[in-house]
């Protein structure tokens, strides 16, 4: 019995050995696995103990105007204090500007512990959604028209090689919701189709094609907005779904996108009561019950625009990103101006500083984050 105990724990630390010396997901072809950075839900904390401006910061995605970055974003990305960058179309021109302008970006130097790449993320759907010009060349629905899901993986490929040329790493796409006839996505032309089944597969095809070409895809908007019949840019919307509906029509294509490593999710902004009476972003009912547990989804979570109106009545920017940051969001995105996004910052440092936040929490959001950059090299 003693030798064979012995034996049980060799084999034990055998295992935990080989854990713990674990490197990053082994590359297929020379190009990193992005779909492999669901691992990262497990991640630890940062080595490095990050000060209170640093872990507010590192929630952060920062707009701002023109095509110069403004002197106080370079200097939070020096300081280590900034996840990422959102570029929208007043940020572009042509490809050798926008090429200057990410490069310049990455190579702000950055605090140890903090020098994995940031993220340089656009909206890049295609179709009446596409910031930069290239791939890819067919719309969401057109691309499901055709009936072959590769025609999405295909596209995602070459959408991934568009977004490496302009310097950018994250595809804020694709859309998986599954559209309704009614909806503003239909009128939009965005989403695969009208069934949980073709918005799945066409999505996480496209989502693949990404991955490959070291992209990371979002997918969008959880728990579901096929169904809304505006834009959440431009007022509060509600989404009155029944629970039985969201969880076996909506929710399908996102646990698609889970058991295809998906690497990042995005939260709707809607409310949805049969969920929660606060905007999806905002719950914890939803981001940890419904995407977290229920889902499974163990990748990083990201916010839809912030600064939109409709979290006016929820404290504006600055509010809503500390709630989305206590409901358990890893990335709170900003696409209106630096300000916003600057105030954002300062509200969940001082949130963190009187501990109305818990900072544990917020270290493992940022371990999943550095862990998703450290794959998109």
């Amino acid at each position: 019995m003693r030798l064979l105990a012995l034996l049980c724990a060799i084999v034990g630390l055998s295992a935990c050995g080989g854990s713990s010396n674990a490197g990053p997901p082994t590359s297929t072809g020379g190009k990193t696995d992005v779909r492999r950075s669901q691992a990262a839900a497990v991640a630890p904390a940062p080595r490095a103990k990050l000060t209170a401006r640093q872990l507010a910061g590192q929630h952060v995605i920062f707009p701002f105007s023109g095509r110069t970055p403004p002197p106080a974003l370079l200097a939070r990305i020096r300081r280590g204090e900034a996840a990422g960058v959102l570029f929208l179309g007043g940020n572009l021109g042509t490809p050798a500007q926008v090429r200057a302008l990410t490069r310049a970006l990455r190579r702000v130097p950055r605090p140890a512990g903090l020098r994995a790449p940031l993220l340089l993320m656009v909206d890049q759907e295609g179709g009446s959604v596409k910031r930069l010009p290239g791939a890819p060349r067919r719309s969401a629905p057109q691309m499901a028209a055709t009936g072959s899901p590769s025609v999405a993986h295909a596209e995602g490929r070459a959408t991934a090689r568009t977004l490496r040329a302009a310097g950018m790493n994250v595809d804020l796409a694709p859309v998986v919701d599954v559209v309704r006839p009614e909806s503003a996505l239909h009128s939009e032309g965005r989403g695969f189709g009208f069934s949980a089944s073709a918005a799945g597969r066409f999505g996480t095809a496209f989502a693949a094609g990404l991955g490959e070409g070291r992209v990371a895809a979002a997918a969008k908007h959880f728990p579901g907005f096929g169904a809304a019949v505006a834009n959440t840019d431009n007022g509060a919307v509600r989404i009155p779904v029944d629970r039985d509906t969201l969880q076996r029509v909506d929710r399908r294509p996102f646990v698609a996108a889970r058991r295809a490593h998906v690497p990042m999710v995005m939260l709707a902004s809607a409310i949805y009561p049969a969920l929660s009476p606060k905007p999806a972003v905002l719950s914890r009912a939803i981001v940890q019950g419904q995407l977290r547990r229920a889902v499974g989804f163990r990748g990083v979570t990201i916010s839809d625009d912030l600064a939109a109106p409709a979290f006016a009545a929820h404290g504006g920017a600055a509010g809503a990103g500390v709630q989305a940051a206590r409901a358990g969001v890893d990335l709170l995105l900003y696409a209106g101006t630096y300000e916003d996004a600057d105030g954002a910052a300062d509200a969940l440092e001082a949130a963190i500083r009187a501990r109305r936040v818990d900072r544990a929490a917020l270290e493992q959001g940022v371990g999943r984050t550095l862990a998703l950059r450290a794959r998109l090299r």
